[in-house]
């Protein structure tokens, strides 16, 4: 049996906090110009609940409506993974591979690759956010190089390519040509990489989801990547876990 939902502002912080099924998770409501109904999402990274509103909707039959909502937000938190912290011995996804997290004191403070190992020293207790920079390095340099050769077949020109933590898109491109991507595209098999930054270069041919645009993700990548979609949407939010202390 499901927990009572309830909605409450948090004394100590003045904020809103949704408690149901257990769990207590942060309320955040965003008042939105462009909004012509309410929304409500739940953070893959960490559960937050969502509420979007029409910028002069009224708050309080809005969290009415949440309250109405509950049994969906309770299923959709728990669907959000377990955190997985960065600590020793800890094994992490890369490029659909392992990496075993190694570390000893006497070792050098920067991270380096050795193997299937992930070896650094330093502090033990900034080991997390070094290896999470590392990754970072590593996902803008690979989308860098990866978005310039598909760009290349192509035969267009794309701006500036950058990375980001976003709760909903693998990818975005901008009517100028800035490609951005979610930075844990390094986690995921290296085709479900490529196919991303296919379908986000196929942007600068065609701003839609068109016919057309899907035939030119096709060709950028090789194939349909109907396996790479696939992958997305069964594992993609156990990504959302890495780092999670």
């Amino acid at each position: 049996m499901r927990g009572t939902s309830r909605i409450t502002l948090s004394t100590a912080s003045s904020e809103l906090v949704f408690r149901g099924g257990g769990r207590e998770r942060p309320l955040v409501v965003r008042r939105m110009a462009q909004a012509r109904s309410m929304r409500l999402s739940v953070d893959p990274r960490d559960g937050t609940v969502r509420l979007s509103l029409p910028k002069r909707a009224a708050l309080k039959p809005a969290l009415k409506w949440v309250e109405g909502k509950r049994e969906w937000i309770e299923r959709a938190l728990e669907g959000v993974p377990a955190p997985h912290p960065i600590r020793n011995g800890a094994a992490i996804p890369f490029e659909g591979g392992l990496l075993t997290v190694t570390w000893s004191a006497g070792a050098p403070r920067t991270v380096r690759r050795e193997g299937d190992r992930l070896v650094l020293g330093g502090a033990e207790e900034s080991l997390e956010p070094r290896v999470l920079r590392w990754l970072k390095r590593e996902a803008l340099e690979r989308l860098e190089r990866e978005t310039r050769a598909c760009a290349e077949t192509a035969g267009v020109t794309v701006g500036r390519v950058s990375i980001g933590d976003p709760r909903a898109r693998w990818g975005s491109c901008s009517s100028t040509g800035d490609i951005r991507y979610s930075w844990r595209l390094i986690l995921a098999p290296a085709d479900v990489l490529r196919a991303t930054v296919a379908h986000e270069v196929a942007h600068r041919l065609h701003m839609d989801h068109s016919p057309r645009f899907h035939a030119a993700v096709a060709r950028l990548f090789g194939r349909e990547p109907v396996a790479e979609r696939r992958w997305l949407r069964t594992h993609g939010p156990s990504l959302y876990c890495l780092g999670r202390s």
